[in-house]
Parts: C-alpha cells; structure tokens; sequence
C-alpha cells in the first residue's frame, strides 16, 4: 500500500517538522456559504484569528463555530466547537478540540504494518482540492512545510462548504390529512485529502442543523501494485483468473475528542445498558430494562447490542431542566485483535495534554507508555478525553480498480437534550412540549 516508487514523498527526509510552521495558515478569498463573517453579537467567537475561524448559519436557523488548524501530524484540527440553534441566547460549548489520532494498517500476511500519522507523513500528504470538489462553497489553503505533494507550502487543501442531508423531519397532521411537516436537512462539511502512498485519505467532519455531528475517514486511490503477491487465506484475486491478488489489511482509524460541554471540561461519562427478559404471566411482551452506569474511572469499553454512552455536562441545563449531553454512536466496525489498542471500540482517559496518538505515541516524556490501551489504569477520570476506534477489513475486489471506490468508516456524536425540544421545530408545533393533553 505504501510504497509509490514514483512520488517525491518516499525520498524525503524526516526533518525539522515544526508544529508552529505547519499550523501557519491563511485562507482563500472568494465568496461561498462557509466563508468566516463577523458575528452579529459580540459572543460567539472562537479563539482564533479570521484567517481560522469558520461561522456558518444553516438554513434552519442553527450557527456552528469553531477554529481551526494544522497538526505536524494528525493534518486538520477542529477546536472551540460550539452550536447555537434557533431559540438558543448563546452558543452551546461542546468541543474544546477534535482530530484525528491514528489510522493504523496492518496487513493479513503479517509482513507490513504501519502508523499512518506517526510514521508515514499522512499530514506534508495533503493535497490541492480542485474547485468542482468543493461546490458552492470556500477552499482555504494551508501551509504545509515540505509538502510531498506540492511545489509550494501553500495547499489549497480544506473545504468548507454546505450539503443537503435529506428530511430532517417529516409528520403527518392527525386531524388534517392535508396538512403536514417536512424539512430537509443541511450540513456544514470541511474536508481535507491526505495521500499516504497509494492511498488517499478523504477526512469528513459534518456538523448538522439538528445538533448532530458526524466524523469519517473514506480511504480511494489506488491498491498497491506492489502488494499483488497474496498467498491463500490472506488476499484476492484482481487480475485476470488467479493473478495480483491483492493482500488483504486492516484500517483502524481512532479519533480523539476533548469534550468541553457548556464551557467546561470536567465532564461526567454515563453507559447505559439494555436488558430484555422473557414475557411474565399477563405481559403482552417481553420487557427490556435499561441501567445506567456512572463510568468514574478510566475505561476501555466495547460496543454491544443497546449498549451506549453518553458525554453530560456538568454545568448546562436546557430548558426543561435537564442535563445536556452528546450521545456516541458508533458506526460498523470491524474490530481487530491483533494490537492492544485495537481490541476495544471506546477509550475514555483523563485528559494528558502528550496523548494525542492512539498508537506511537512520542510526545510524552521519558518512561510513558507509547499507546492508548497502556494509559487506561485506573485513574479517577475529571476531565475525560473520548477516544474512538473504528475498524475496516479490506479484501480487495475486482471493482477497487482503477481508481478504488470510497470505503468509509466513521461515527457520529448526536445531541441528547442539548435543546428542550427538535432544534428544527417548526413554529406551529413549538408548544407541544411534553404530554400533548396538557398533564404533567
């Protein structure tokens, strides 16, 4: 998969990668729907400077913002994400930071294994984005020292622009069959493409108009030529009969995020668990118990069917009164066995401003364990950081050629009594909060 002979990236050394040159960055005029504007209150801003920030109201009334950067290695950074929906006096604090934090490929054969953002200069691999990639919208350019793809530093490199999702909604009147409610969807979606040999990484952040907010990697480009040499058990057939077969490997992709609800970091972690039992003498169903768990610790957790987990805030009510939250959904996965920080789908630790990569990790001093599943030990958890790990076994296909088709692989962070009622709530409805008979 990684070895392109033919690019300039592969005869580099790696030198002299400073994270204050890469994180320089300035953005292109032109206009388009994500292009940062003043607010109109003083508020909202994120901390960062215009060239950085990124403002943009959907078409249901929601406004998201945020800052962002460029990391020496994890590429793009999103940091201060905050979501104001209609009807809300002030932004809604929910991320003091998000990235990427390893994409780790082993191969099936055993014989290649690598650490995509540690090792294999997945960041100086973004690449110039052409404008039909990003319609109707701004591609901002960031400045990438010793780029392999580029003849500059500059990379006309991130999207920012908005896309139609579908209903966001839909509901039939009761009473009057003719009348109904719909609205279709819109998202803010930034981007980036990072090439790691022969692959291309395409990096997906959408934030949408309801709240929720989804996060995935889509691997194309090419399969490894080089990689044509699979024996039984471990790779594919792409060539004609029983030629290039293609070894197969793995994608595991983990993000970090630094949870900051209403303002502050020192979050609680919830998981809740479902339970169904048997129907009881004079029960038309079976029963199915939900329980809540207080995760105080540090954790290493796996998905299981109606298991979920939840981010609370500590210190923000809606307006019902309730905590507000972000439920983690994670998407299908494949977990793989084969590496200690692979084998879980969640990672829950207390914050260490020096972990940031799930995997290679070399920014700790001396003497500190170099992968996530050695920094869960027990520690009461304050400020918890959320780690996910979604995985993707890869057994080519003859269709992967030429170019491969996207395989995507993500998850997504969606809004759990963040508002009192739909943040898209029309103003017909906006009174049927709670019992519509009027009972407590």
């Amino acid at each position: 998969m990684r070895a392109n002979k033919t690019s300039r990236a592969r005869t580099r050394t790696l030198v002299g990668l400073s994270l204050a040159a890469l994180a320089a960055a300035a953005a292109t005029a032109g206009p388009g729907p994500a292009v940062a504007r003043p607010a109109a209150a003083p508020a909202p801003a994120a901390d960062c400077g215009a060239a950085h920030r990124i403002e943009q109201k959907l078409t249901g009334g929601t406004t998201w913002r945020m800052c962002w950067g460029y990391d020496p290695k994890s590429g793009l950074v999103l940091n201060g994400i905050s979501y104001q929906p209609k009807g809300e006096p002030k932004p809604v604090k929910v991320l003091a930071s998000a990235r990427l934090s390893q994409i780790h490929v082993p191969y099936d054969n055993g014989r290649r294994e690598y650490h995509d953002l540690t090792d294999q200069r997945f960041a100086q691999g973004l690449v110039n984005l052409a404008p039909a990639e990003c319609p109707g919208g701004t591609i901002k350019t960031i400045k990438v020292r010793d780029a392999d793809y580029s003849t500059t530093p500059d990379i006309k490199g991130l999207c920012a622009t908005t896309r139609a999702r579908g209903h966001a909604y839909r509901m039939q009147s009761e009473e009057d069959y003719s009348k109904r409610y719909q609205a279709q969807g819109k998202d803010l979606l930034l981007y980036t493409v990072n090439k790691v040999g022969w692959y291309e990484y395409i990096s997906e952040w959408r934030f949408q108009d309801d709240g929720a907010i989804q996060m995935h990697v889509g691997a194309t480009g090419s399969l490894s030529p080089e990689d044509y040499a699979a024996d039984d058990g471990h790779g594919w057939p792409i060539g004609k009969g029983a030629r290039a077969k293609a070894t197969s490997h793995s994608h595991n992709v983990f993000w970090r995020l630094h949870f900051a609800l209403d303002g502050s970091s020192k979050n609680r972690i919830e998981q809740y668990d479902s339970k169904v039992s048997p129907p009881v003498r004079g029960q038309e169903a079976p029963t199915n118990r939900t329980t809540r768990t207080k995760v105080t610790k540090e954790l290493a957790g796996d998905a299981k069917n109606m298991r979920w987990w939840r981010v609370v805030s500590a210190t923000g009510k809606n307006k019902d009164g309730h905590p507000r939250s972000y439920e983690i959904v994670p998407g299908a996965t494949s977990a793989y066995p084969g590496r200690g920080f692979t084998r879980h789908d969640l990672y829950v630790t207390e914050y260490d401003r020096c972990e940031l990569y799930a995997s290679h990790n070399g920014g700790c001093a001396g003497g500190h364990p170099g992968s996530l599943d050695k920094w869960v030990n027990g520690q009461a958890l304050t400020r918890p950081v959320v780690w996910v790990n979604i995985g993707f076994h890869h057994v080519a296909r003859d269709e992967d050629q030429q170019p491969m088709p996207v395989h995507w692989q993500g998850f997504s962070l969606a809004p759990r009594d963040v508002t009192a009622m739909n943040p898209l709530t029309p103003k017909e409805l906006a009174g049927q909060n709670g019992r519509l008979d009027g009972g407590s």
